[in-house]
């Protein structure tokens, strides 16, 4: 935790409100947004029991199992949450737009729009990986086939929890982690994993504060779990509708199965109801707050991994194998870290309280410029090079060094160099060697491409290009990280995970 983070829940605690952490939204929140809600039987690592699910607040859909320990019934359960998630999918693919890439170099196509999975919680996360994982290798021809509408769905699922893991995408989220990613709350970041308590803290009732209206979510009755997990005491409840259902089965009474499962579907509902509710409050709370600048570019990138996924699967691609190879996991972990360093330094850059974060850790310094040389220009290896100096006045010495690369929001296609640190009447002069941004290999730059006398600046050591490691292609992987890797096919021991 931060230390702004930090003095806002103390700020929060005392007001008796959230405070917000951040001036704009870091994440982008789609048009049609699909929420899962997905509940599964205590005890039970993937025995899905229920899920609320659709894109349309007032008519969601509900899924539920009545016996979710028979094994028909879970895929049976599955084929529904794929009737209602791959139309999804296909009605992003309705239009394509033209984008630059290669540096500008080349056009290409991609959808103009993306799916969007919002789950409650970290836990609902969890349960949505596992159940990919558990459906995505099945067979749908043989012994034990299963509907075509399965292994697709988890296909699905696992990109899409995978695509999680990347900071800054927005392909599928937790609701509590987007709230408490924009608002600091008066209670613990355990308390906050609950969705009604968090947003008791965010947007109370009014005549109540943040702490009276998270207490009142604690009432299971009034508020119950978001899942995955069920509330300890529903499930007395559960375990008498469940045992009517089988009683009703075991007579062949088709009526008084019925019955059993309308019994069933309406005590879930009651469950699912509340947060399906809470789910939709917490999207207009998100919506309310404005976009930051490169939120927009980062949903492009989702966009284009989706087109990418969506054009493997179509050409006949193989599923995620159960474990990545070497070359694959080292390429994945080089994606990962460059995801971490742009969404950093993307959030910094639009936002000047997350900004502030980085001036108390020292990675950030302001200052006002008090000298410049716009026509300086310096003798490289072969030939003068046009580098204009400024002069930055700042009150405390920055913990950056000489030769250190900074960049400014304020030009984030220009490069600063730290030329000299030194001391001065009212703080610390600091003199910067500026690249790029200029126009010209020669004076004068471009109007506005060097900062002018007065005028008030930060830099930080964020931004700058990212590159990944390189990594070798399969044919090329050597003996001692398992070689070339041949060609992946799904094994029946690959589909025994956790359901059977």
């Amino acid at each position: 935790m931060s230390t702004l983070t930090a003095l806002a829940k103390l700020r929060a605690e005392q007001a008796g409100r959230a405070q917000p952490v951040t001036t704009v939204r870091h994440t982008h929140i789609a048009e049609r947004p699909f929420v899962l809600i997905p509940l599964k039987l205590a005890g039970e690592a993937c025995a899905p029991l229920a899920a609320m699910a659709g894109t349309d607040r007032d008519q969601p859909h509900l899924l539920v199992v009545p016996q979710p320990r028979n094994r028909t019934q879970r895929f049976r359960f599955t084929e529904q949450l794929g009737a209602l998630l791959l139309p999804y999918l296909d009605s992003c693919r309705e239009q394509t737009e033209t984008y630059t890439a290669a540096r500008g170099k080349e056009t290409r196509e991609r959808y103009a729009d993306a799916p969007q999975i919002l789950l409650p919680n970290p836990g609902g996360l969890a349960f949505t990986r596992l159940l990919g994982r558990s459906t995505r290798l099945r067979r749908t021809t043989g012994e034990h086939a299963v509907d075509p509408a399965v292994p697709l769905l988890g296909n699905w699922l696992t990109w899409a929890c995978d695509q999680s893991e990347f900071p800054g995408s927005s392909l599928l989220l937790s609701m509590t982690g987007l709230l408490t990613a924009h608002w600091a709350t008066g209670q613990s970041s355990s308390e906050d994993g609950n969705l009604a308590a968090a947003l008791g803290w965010i947007d109370p009732p009014t005549g109540l504060t943040g702490p009276e209206a998270a207490l009142l979510a604690e009432d299971p009755g009034e508020h119950p779990p978001a899942g995955p997990a069920t509330d300890p005491v529903f499930d007395r409840l559960l375990v008498e509708l469940i045992a009517a259902y089988d009683a009703a089965g075991a007579t062949d009474d088709e009526q008084r199965q019925a019955a059993a499962v309308r019994a069933l579907e309406s005590d879930l509902r009651t469950q699912l109801q509340p947060t399906w509710r809470d789910m939709w409050h917490g999207i207009d709370l998100l919506r309310d707050l404005p976009a930051g600048r490169t939120v927009a570019d980062r949903w492009a990138y989702d966009r284009t991994a989706f087109t990418l996924r969506s054009q493997y699967i179509a050409e006949g691609g193989a599923p995620q194998p159960r474990r990545d190879h070497a070359a694959g996991a080292a390429r994945r972990l080089a994606r990962l870290e460059d995801a971490v360093a742009r969404y950093q330094t993307d959030r910094a850059f639009d936002d000047p309280l997350v900004m502030a974060e980085y001036e108390l850790d020292g990675a950030a310094f302001a200052g006002q410029v008090v000298a410049r040389d716009a026509e300086r220009m310096v003798q490289g290896p072969k030939r003068a090079v046009f580098r204009p100096l400024i002069t930055l006045r700042t009150e405390t010495r920055p913990r950056t060094g000489d030769g250190k690369d900074v960049r400014s929001p304020a030009r984030t296609g220009q490069k600063a160099v730290i030329i000299d640190i030194r001391e001065a009447e009212d703080g610390f002069d600091v003199d910067l060697e500026l690249s790029g941004g200029l126009g010209k290999q020669k004076p004068p730059a471009l109007p506005g491409a060097v900062p002018e006398l007065g005028e008030e600046l930060l830099y930080t050591v964020l931004g700058g290009h990212f590159t990944t490691a390189a990594v070798p292609d399969d044919t090329d992987v050597p003996w001692t990280h398992g070689g070339p890797r041949e060609g992946y096919q799904p094994t029946d021991d690959d589909a025994k995970e956790v359901w059977e």
